[in-house]
């Protein structure tokens, strides 16, 4: 890529109750990406790399949360509005963010018209799929025009191939930064899936040679 294209990060869900032991929906072994995590945000905040940070923020009668969850499309309550286990952790806590919510009236973000404005936005989501989960994603997508993402977080096997498979769908380069993300144990990967659609994994030591 030239160094006139256009680079976004794409931050998934790395929130207290995913990557934390004591989290609601911890995801076995999450900690151990956390120094990756902390490099990628110190990387994007030296290079004035811009962000997008997407993240649970549920209501309790959120489609797939369930008493009797079958961890499959089914999950026990989580990353629920307002509590600590929907913040970010600190290795990623996005710097003053823009935050668009899922349910709000766009009207009341005078800065939308220009999110290039913030170097970090946030789209909260309430499935696992943000370009469902948050009506205004494709919006901003289309403000921003990134020519290429760089996709880490959690899960790899639901909302960080969501993510990834959304983007590569709309015509952007995907790299997933394959040591900054962590999967659920009892659900296929999609890596068969992102290398048909393009989709490349590198290692986090590997980011800037395409920067």
């Amino acid at each position: 890529m030239s160094h006139n294209s256009i680079s976004l990060f794409w931050n998934v869900d790395t929130q207290e109750d995913f990557i934390d032991a004591g989290g609601n929906l911890y995801v076995l072994g999450a900690e151990k990406i956390r120094p990756a995590l902390k490099q990628i945000t110190s990387l994007a905040k030296e290079l004035g790399i811009r962000v997008m940070n997407t993240c649970d923020f549920h209501h309790i009668n959120a489609e797939e949360i369930s008493e009797n969850p079958d961890f499959i499309t089914k999950f026990p309550p989580h990353c629920l509005a307002g509590t600590t286990g929907a913040q970010f952790i600190s290795e990623t806590d996005p710097e003053t963010p823009l935050i668009i919510d899922w349910d709000s009236e766009l009207a009341i973000f005078a800065e939308f018209d220009d999110p290039k404005r913030f170097r970090n936005i946030v789209l909260r989501k309430n499935e696992f799929d943000v370009f469902i989960g948050n009506p205004y994603t494709d919006k901003i997508l289309n403000i921003l025009q990134p020519d290429q993402t760089f996709v880490y977080g959690v899960t790899t096997n639901i909302c960080v191939d969501r993510v990834a498979v959304g983007l590569a769908e709309r015509g952007i380069k995907v790299y997933v930064i394959g040591d900054a993300i962590m999967g659920l144990p009892n659900l296929p990967l999609p890596y068969d899936t992102w290398k048909a659609k393009g989709i490349e994994i590198i290692m986090f030591t590997e980011v800037g040679k395409y920067l």
